[in-house]
């Protein structure tokens, strides 16, 4: 089920640095076509969104869908608003929700309907590969070595130089960029060994299930609305049986992000039309036409952009942008004049706000609370706290290193009234090391001295290979030779693994992943971790 999830998970991620389309009358860009990360410190509030001439708008709104996604994907938080807003005694129904918009959303619910239907699969495997390496007496991950990554023919380089031929037009356009095969050669390597790896795992799980007890019920799996429904056999596995009950609760991590996602753009595009109104009124008040108001107040105002001033802003940012100065330097003065743009933009629609009447009707969807198991885990403060903080690491990750200071300091100011439970979540296909540094760190633990070990860890984020990862045990004192046959013969392998796979149950798709009272945390800053320990401390009763 993991890979079904993985797939949405990262359309996800693509979609959230993607808001809906905003038309804008100033025609100015708002990310450089260099292939240019955008700074955050430059990101636009979605309540910025800029007001442009109702002329612009699309005239297919009276005939849109009302916002219900065409299938029941049962990831609608609740009902929506026949009414989203009311701007000035102006309605704005859910039926004036672009047809941009809608599909958006149509798309992304209908991944998870398709996420549901292989749900019930993923399901069956991971429990017949789970008895498999059970009757076998190893580890999954030795069966996955054995039977998967061991039969698996590594690809060459001329393998490699044949799919970077046939795709070398896909690559260069998700690169913004021309790219060179040596460019990108251990990336096309990884891409389609793993590729030939899970054609492997495939036959390998046809295999076991042609010699198991497998009985599909139900192929059509609906969401379940009732009690009956969630109690629903959908399939056996040698006498065990999988409920729909048990697929929604895999499917509960995904249906919280496909929520937030969809109120995101439902709001950013409510956000326009509001912006819109407020425009349309303001040039009739003014008596003039909304293209002449938005010259007035913003594109007369733009600041001009200095070499200087882009120049600065490419040794900043050169990492991150394909060329050398000289080449894009054009594309960046025209990015930065965007920049400006969006400012102003967005202070003139804060100020047509500020004097207009405005409601809303549009809500967040609650936020999910998930059951994470915190039982045999490194801990620090009271085991028996009203409160919980679980946060998923990697040693090897640079944010995770950058994030140890303020959860010490947490760890520090609330003492006795919070719980810090620490977990694992190596990021292996780009941290190699990741996973042996984090069986280092249990087999540390062992000894009493898994904080000591991880603090070495996370100083030490370049030198985590294992020969390494034996200095510093010799470093705090630890016995070598028990520390040394525990990471040798990967005898907490399977404490990692399991933690990963509650992870993936999760969503997680990256670290540092914190969540408190089994929900998560978006602002992990130090401001933002106390400000929701302090709402979980005041709230009535432990989730």
């Amino acid at each position: 089920m993991r890979k079904v999830f993985y797939a949405v998970l990262v359309t996800l991620s693509l979609c959230a640095a993607a808001s809906p389309q905003t038309r804008r009358a100033t025609g100015a860009r708002t990310t450089p076509s260099t292939g240019a990360a955008r700074p955050a410190a430059t990101q636009q509030k979605p309540a910025a969104t800029t007001p442009t001439p109702r002329a612009q708008q699309t005239q297919a709104n009276a005939n849109s869908p009302s916002g219900a996604a065409a299938v029941d994907c049962g990831c609608e938080a609740g009902p929506l608003p026949d009414v989203l807003a009311t701007v000035n005694g102006i309605k704005i129904t859910k039926a004036d929700l672009s047809p941009e918009v809608q599909q958006q959303i149509q798309q992304l619910q209908q991944e998870v309907v398709n996420a549901r239907k292989e749900a019930l699969d993923e399901e069956i495997n991971n429990i017949l590969i789970e008895a498999e390496a059970k009757k076998r007496g190893v580890t999954v991950e030795k069966l996955s070595n054995d039977e998967v990554k061991a039969k698996t023919v590594e690809p060459t380089e001329a393998d490699a130089q044949a799919f970077f031929n046939q795709n070398k037009a896909q690559i260069e356009q998700q690169a913004g960029a021309s790219v060179e095969f040596p460019q990108v050669k251990e990336q096309v390597v990884a891409y389609v060994r793993a590729q030939r790896q899970q054609e492997r795992a495939a036959k390998f799980v046809e295999g076991l299930r042609a010699a198991s007890g497998v009985k599909v019920m139900a192929t059509d799996i609906a969401p379940p609305k009732s009690d009956a429904d969630r109690a629903r056999v959908l399939a056996t596995v040698n006498g065990r049986n999988i409920t729909a009950g048990d697929i929604e609760d895999e499917m509960l991590p995904l249906i919280a992000k496909v929520q937030q996602q969809v109120y995101v753009w439902r709001k950013d595009d409510l956000d326009l039309r509001i912006n819109n109104i407020l425009l349309s009124q303001e040039a009739q008040k003014r008596g003039m036409t909304e293209r002449a108001l938005m010259e007035s107040e913003v594109t007369s105002k733009v600041p001009v952009i200095t070499e200087a001033q882009a120049q600065d802003f490419y040794n900043k940012n050169k990492d991150k942008i394909n060329g050398d100065f000289p080449t894009v330097k054009y594309e960046v003065i025209q990015y930065l004049q965007g920049v400006e743009a969006n400012k102003l933009e967005g202070a003139f629609a804060e100020k047509l706000r500020n004097g207009a009447s405005i409601q809303t009707f549009l809500t967040p969807p609650p936020a999910p609370v998930f059951k994470i198991a915190t039982d045999d885990q490194p801990e620090k403060g009271n085991p028996n706290a009203k409160v919980t903080l679980v946060e998923f690491t990697d040693y090897q990750c640079p944010s995770c290193a950058k994030e140890q200071p303020v959860i010490e300091r947490l760890i520090t100011e609330y003492g006795d009234r919070v719980r810090f439970v620490f977990r694992d979540f190596p990021l292996t296909s780009i941290h190699a090391d990741a996973e042996k540094a984090a069986e280092a760190a249990e087999a540390a633990r062992e000894q009493g001295k898994y904080f000591d070990f991880t603090a070495i860890l996370f100083r030490n984020q370049s030198q985590l290979k294992p020969e390494m990862l034996k200095q510093y045990a010799g470093v705090i004192g630890l016995d070598r030779a028990k520390f040394d046959a525990a990471l040798d013969s990967g005898k907490y392998a399977d404490k990692i693994q399991r933690d990963v796979t509650d992870g993936q149950r999760l969503g997680i798709t990256g670290t540092p992943s914190l969540f408190i009272n089994g929900s998560p945390v978006a602002d992990i800053t130090y401001e933002g971790l106390k400000a929701t320990l302090d709402a979980a401390l005041k709230s009535p009763a432990r989730p």
